[in-house]
């Protein structure tokens, strides 16, 4: 009895030793699926507008060439309106459609679109990671961010948005959001790969 109990004993220990070692090559394997989701983000950033300041172009070059080691990333620049300074609120409306159209024309069905608005939420650098992070695990790997005119975002732009965010409720000019927003994506793969980075 004593031989045939120690028998039934190795075996339940050998097959809870391979059990955990299933367990463990599935938690690998899904942790290298979830690795692989996060290495082949794609980012897109549409702006509105020609950027012509050379100290905001050069900023935001330094810190696309940063990103180029987490992700694919890609500006793309629409045409603004142009417009006299005193708009009523129809002529207003009417070039946020324009450019909105323009916008639209570069997103595709499949992106997941976040809309910059001063209306939007306003995360903090660490949530703004863990939503990136969320996102490529769920496979939602193409990522398109829109900085609309010195207007804002038309009403058909903001529908299309999955999202709407905010960093702050202070105006900035459009021009220079894209450099914040390039070093906000930046800092965001910093703080998901573990990295040191400015606080």
């Amino acid at each position: 009895m004593d031989v045939v109990h120690n028998c039934w004993g190795n075996l339940f220990n050998k097959n809870s030793q391979n059990k955990h070692i299933d367990e463990k090559i599935d938690y690998n394997k899904q942790s290298e699926r979830e690795d692989q989701r996060r290495e082949n983000m794609n980012i897109k950033i549409i702006s509105v507008g020609k950027l012509k300041e050379k100290y905001l172009i050069q900023g935001i070059n330094e810190y696309v060439k940063r990103l180029n080691a987490y992700a694919k990333i890609e500006l793309i620049e629409v045409p603004d309106e142009k417009a006299p300074e005193n708009l009523s609120e129809a002529q207003m409306r009417q070039v946020k459609e324009k450019e909105g159209e323009r916008i639209l024309a570069k997103i595709k069905e499949q992106e997941y679109v976040y809309g910059l608005a001063i209306e939007g939420k306003n995360p903090t650098s660490e949530s703004f990671a863990k939503q990136i992070d969320q996102l490529g695990i769920q496979g939602k790997s193409h990522l398109v961010f829109v900085i609309g005119g010195s207007l804002g975002l038309s009403e058909a732009v903001m529908k299309r948005s999955n999202a709407q965010i905010s960093f702050g409720k202070m105006t900035y000019p459009h021009q220079l959001m894209r450099l914040i927003l390039v070093e906000q994506i930046y800092r965001a793969f910093r703080i998901n790969a573990g990295a040191p980075y400015h606080k």
